[in-house]
């Protein structure tokens, strides 16, 4: 075993490209840290509906140019094998370590392999790189990103050339690609040969942006605004510019890219802690709205003033907001979200007279509704351009939610005025979630078999009058991972995370109002009801 180990582990090194990479492989080689290259040569990264993700380092269980040459090879072939043998594929990356070498590594590749690769100019955003797949006509868009997860990651997603990223069966077949390659050799790799982009295409991205606002809309919120270390700035400045909204304040300790992350301990806005200095900011400047992006801005916070204090407007709260204001502007077609959003889009839809629909979770089965006009989904993504980006996209976002904000400040009232009115019309929509992260994977696995086992009966009081296991599917969803609750006014949704070691519970309670006055009792029975599901929850999952 312990040969077997170093032989495999040497195979590697002398082919691995990457003299960093290489020289970590030797060492552990050189120190016989069997515990460490059994970590890294356990399997191989797999490649799924997300891609790849995982932390950068030597080895098939980590982030490296070999394993991101395979990858491409697969998709290569994926793309040949489906009649597309003379496209072209379009290469976006972000900011983060080794996102631009993976880029051009997966345009050499493409190159050797007879299609036609053209690399984005520099970090730009992911909905530029969703953007320019169908704008190019390309057959296939790789972005290599690893959106919010640690500064140690990196990950490779694919957009077939409709625009939207791969569901199955495309992701089993490409994986199988993928495994086909026995060597790097056999990966022809020019040196040139690729084309890298001018701004055309963000100009034309650009262009696209104005669209989602209302021609003659207000234009009056000001705005904070923080990129989190990651790719946003300019273009959203571009975006806002563009637009006629005050130029944003720029949270300036977090405004350029910086694969490190210094100031947050996880770069994403819905972590603890990462929107402090933004919220130090607005105490200082006092605007309408803070903005932030995720560090690839496909993602958007919102943040206002509560009372005095800035607080973060939940996913759903903001997804429920853009919803009113595209019926308000009179927007048809589809409302779409995934099954752990609030139930209260659909019954804005319904009331508009709309078709709505509930997809999986994940962008990649929003973008792929019949008809869709607005999708949005809990954590930070909305889609409210899918004619132009068939994805989220954090910077259009970001475009209508200051327009919303504009439009209410001229009528004197405030985002948290319409969210008041949406809770005594349709209900007051209170939703949280229960999220663990491991270490060890298989407490997500015991806590998911624990649950199906014996599911619970009643949560905070309330009967489970509905308990489905997602495996199956249902008479509207394909199978996955996943348990469902329906219970006497609430709901709570249980799955492991696709993209990090998490176990995700999504909860929504509903509670009636009956006007105005009855909302800070309704409140406090939500916080109440969703605080004891919470604790119930954990109990009957053993977390």
């Amino acid at each position: 075993m312990h040969d077997d180990l170093i032989a495999r582990a040497r195979t590697w090194q002398a082919e691995d490209p990457d003299p960093e990479t290489r020289d970590e492989l030797a060492k552990l080689i050189d120190a016989g840290d069997l515990t460490e290259l059994s970590a890294r040569f356990s399997g191989t990264l797999q490649f799924g509906t997300a891609g790849l993700r995982g932390e950068l380092g030597a080895g098939p269980m980590r982030m490296n140019r070999s394993v991101v040459i395979r990858a491409a090879a697969g998709l290569a072939a994926y793309l040949k094998n489906h009649g597309h043998g003379t496209g072209t594929v379009v290469i976006g990356y972000d900011a983060r370590h080794k996102s631009a070498d993976f880029a051009h590594d997966t345009a050499a590749v493409m190159t050797g392999a007879g299609l036609t690769a053209v690399v984005l100019p520099r970090p730009l955003p992911t909905p530029v790189l969703a953007f320019a797949v169908r704008h190019l006509g390309a057959v296939a868009g790789v972005e290599v990103t690893a959106s919010h997860n640690p500064p140690r990651d990196n990950g490779y997603k694919v957009y077939l050339g409709d625009g939207s990223q791969i569901v199955p069966p495309a992701d089993a077949e490409i994986a199988a690609e993928i495994q086909a390659v026995t060597t790097l050799h056999d990966v022809p790799r020019p040196d040139a040969g690729w084309e890298t982009l001018d701004d055309t295409v963000l100009e034309a991205y650009l262009a696209r942006t104005d669209a989602v606002l209302a021609p003659g809309s207000p234009r009056t919120a000001r705005t904070v605004y923080t990129a989190m270390h990651g790719v946003g700035r300019d273009t959203l400045l571009a975006a806002f510019a563009r637009a006629g909204f005050p130029t944003p304040a720029l949270v300036a300790e977090q405004a350029d890219p910086d694969p490190d992350f210094p100031t947050v301990a996880f770069p994403n806005p819905e972590e603890p802690g990462a929107m402090d200095l933004a919220f130090a900011k607005a105490r200082e400047t006092d605007p309408d709205l803070i903005i932030a992006n995720d560090p690839d801005a496909d993602r958007c916070a919102a943040a206002v003033k509560d009372n005095g204090a800035w607080r973060m407007l939940r996913g759903d709260e903001v997804g429920s907001l853009l919803a009113a204001h595209l019926v308000r502007r009179g927007a048809t077609g589809v409302f779409a979200e995934s099954i752990v959003s609030s139930s209260l889009l659909g019954r804005i839809a319904e009331q508009a007279g709309l078709p709505y629909e509930e997809t999986l979770t994940g962008f990649k089965w929003i973008a792929r509704v019949d008809g869709l006009r607005y999708g949005y989904e809990e954590a930070l993504g909305y889609c409210v351009d899918p004619d132009g980006v068939r994805d989220k996209d954090g910077i259009t976002a970001a475009l209508l939610i200051t327009e919303l904000a504009s439009v209410l400040k001229e009528e004197g009232r405030t985002l948290l005025d319409l969210l008041d009115d949406l809770a005594v019309e349709h209900g007051l929509h209170a939703t949280d979630q229960l999220a663990v992260r491991v270490q060890d994977l298989s407490v997500i696995a015991r806590a998911m078999r624990k649950l199906r086992e014996h599911p619970p009966a009643e949560l905070a009081g309330l009967p489970v009058t509905k308990a489905e296991d997602l495996t199956q599917g249902t008479d509207r969803l394909p199978p996955t991972d996943g348990l469902r609750y329906t219970l006497t006014g609430a709901r709570v949704i249980v799955r492991p995370s696709g993209t990090e070691p998490k176990l995700k519970c999504y909860l929504e309670v509903v509670v009636p109002v009956a006007d105005h006055t009855a909302l800070p009792a309704a409140r406090a029975t939500a916080a109440g009801l969703l605080t004891t599901i919470k604790q119930d929850l954990s109990a009957a999952a053993g977390i």
